[in-house]
C-alpha cells in the first residue's frame, strides 16, 4: 500500500508543480498588475480543478492507499476513518464506493473550509504588501514564490500533525481547544481595521538583518543584487520570507481545522495544497472588493469555534449520527450567511471610506545602515 501511496502523491506533486511552472513560464514572462478579469479566470480554473479532483476521488479514491480487498479496506478505515463508514455489509464492491464517496466528500468539505479560512490570510498580506510599499506588478512573482514554499511547509506540517495524532489521539482535544481560542480571539478582534506591520520590529526583519547584508531599497523585481563585490538580500526577498512565515502562523489554525474533518493525511494535504493554489488568484480577485464582506470575519471567527466544537465533541457527534456532509452544510451556511449579511447591510460610508484608504496607503521601504554595521529597515510614508 505504500508504494501506491507514493506514486499516487508524486503524481499529484508532479501536476500541481508543472501547472505552477506553465503558469510562471507561460502566462507571466513579465511582470504585470493582475488584473480582476485574469484573477476570476484563475481563481475559476483552480476551484475547476479541485471539483474535478473530487470526481476522481469519488471514482478511484481507493487507489491512493492502494486498496484491493476487504480486510486492506478495514485497516486504512480504522486508521483514518473510525465510525465514518458503514461496515456492515459484506460486499467488498458496496463497501468500498461508500468508503470513495466518504473520501470525496471529506476532500470537498477540507478544501472549502481551508478556501475559506485563506480569506483571512488575504488581510495580513495586503497588509504585508502595504507596509513594504511592494509595488502592485510584483506581487504575483512574491505569491508565486509564497506558494512554493507554502507547499514545502504544509507537507512537513500535515504529515507530522498526523503521525502524532495517531500515536497521541488526545492531541485532537488539543487543537479542538485551541481552534476555539482562536475563533473567540478572531470575533474579538474584527473591528481592528486599522492594523499596521512596524517593519523594523518585525521579527523576520530582526532576524534575517542580524546575518545577512540588507540592500537600501527594491530592485525592480530582483531578490538579490551584487554591489562592491559583495551579495545582499533586497527587500522583496524579505516580503517573500515575511508570507512563508504568515503562512506558517497561518498554518497551526487552518491544518488542524481540516483534521477535524479527516484524519487522513493525504486528503488534508490535497485539500490544503489546493486551496493554497487557489489562494493567490484569489488575493487579486478579493483584495479590491474584500471590503464589501465586512461581516466575513465573523464568520470565520464562527467557522472556527465550530470546527474547535467538532474536534471536542467528536465521539458524541459520531454516536448521534453525525456525517461528514452535515459538516459541509454548516460550513456553507456560515460563509452564505456571512456574505449575504455583509452585502444586505453594507458599513456606513465614512467607515468604509476609512478602510479603502487604508488599504491604499502603503509605504516605502528605506534601509540604512547603523555605524555599527547593522542594518535596519524604517519606513517612509509615501
Amino acid at each position: 500500500m505504500l508504494t501506491n501511496e507514493i506514486l499516487f502523491f508524486a503524481g499529484f506533486t508532479t501536476f500541481i508543480l508543472t501547472v505552477l511552472v506553465v503558469d510562471l513560464g507561460v502566462f507571466s514572462k513579465k511582470n504585470h498588475i493582475v488584473g480582476f478579469k485574469e484573477a476570476a479566470s484563475w481563481s475559476a480554473v483552480w476551484v475547476m480543478f479541485a471539483l474535478i479532483f473530487y470526481v476522481i476521488l469519488n471514482f478511484y479514491g481507493d487507489r491512493i492507499h492502494g486498496i484491493t480487498n476487504m480486510d486492506e479496506l478495514k485497516t486504512i478505515i480504522n486508521r483514518y476513518d473510525p465510525g465514518e463508514i458503514d461496515m456492515s455489509s459484506a460486499h467488498y464492491e458496496t463497501t468500498i464506493q461508500l468508503y470513495r464517496n466518504n473520501l470525496s466528500l471529506e476532500f470537498l468539505t477540507g478544501y472549502l473550509l481551508e478556501y475559506s479560512l485563506s480569506v483571512d490570510n488575504i488581510f495580513v498580506i495586503i497588509l504585508i504588501f502595504s507596509s513594504f510599499g511592494v509595488r502592485e506588478k510584483y506581487f504575483k512573482k512574491v505569491l508565486f514564490w509564497g506558494v512554493l514554499g507554502a507547499i514545502v511547509m504544509r507537507f512537513i506540517f500535515i504529515f507530522l500533525g498526523s503521525a502524532l495524532i495517531h500515536e497521541f489521539h488526545w492531541i485532537l482535544y488539543l487543537f479542538g481547544i485551541f481552534l476555539i481560542f482562536t475563533g473567540i480571539k478572531m470575533f474579538m478582534n474584527r473591528g481592528d481595521e486599522e492594523e499596521k506591520i512596524e517593519v523594523n520590529k518585525h521579527p523576520v526583519v530582526k532576524l534575517v538583518s542580524k546575518y545577512f547584508p540588507l540592500y537600501p531599497r527594491f530592485v525592480k523585481e530582483r531578490f538579490f543584487v551584487k554591489k562592491q563585490n559583495q551579495w545582499f538580500l533586497t527587500p522583496l526577498f524579505l516580503v517573500v520570507l515575511i508570507v512563508e512565515f504568515t503562512d506558517l502562523i497561518f498554518a497551526v489554525d487552518s491544518v488542524p481545522a481540516v483534521f477535524a474533518v479527516t484524519q487522513d493525511p493525504y486528503i488534508v494535504f490535497f485539500s490544503n495544497i489546493f486551496a493554497i493554489m487557489g489562494l493567490r488568484s484569489m488575493f487579486f480577485f478579493l483584495s479590491n472588493i474584500l471590503h464589501l464582506f465586512h461581516y466575513l470575519k465573523i464568520g470565520l471567527s464562527f467557522l472556527m469555534c465550530f470546527i474547535g466544537f467538532k474536534m471536542l465533541a467528536h465521539d458524541w457527534l459520531k454516536s448521534m449520527g453525525f456525517e461528514t456532509v452535515y459538516s459541509l452544510y454548516i460550513i456553507l451556511f456560515i460563509l452564505s450567511v456571512s456574505i449575504i449579511s455583509s452585502l444586505l447591510f453594507p458599513p456606513k460610508k465614512e467607515k468604509r471610506h476609512t478602510e479603502e484608504q487604508t488599504q491604499m496607503n502603503g509605504s516605502h521601504v528605506v534601509m540604512t545602515n547603523k555605524p555599527s554595521s547593522q542594518k535596519s529597515i524604517t519606513e517612509k510614508t509615501s
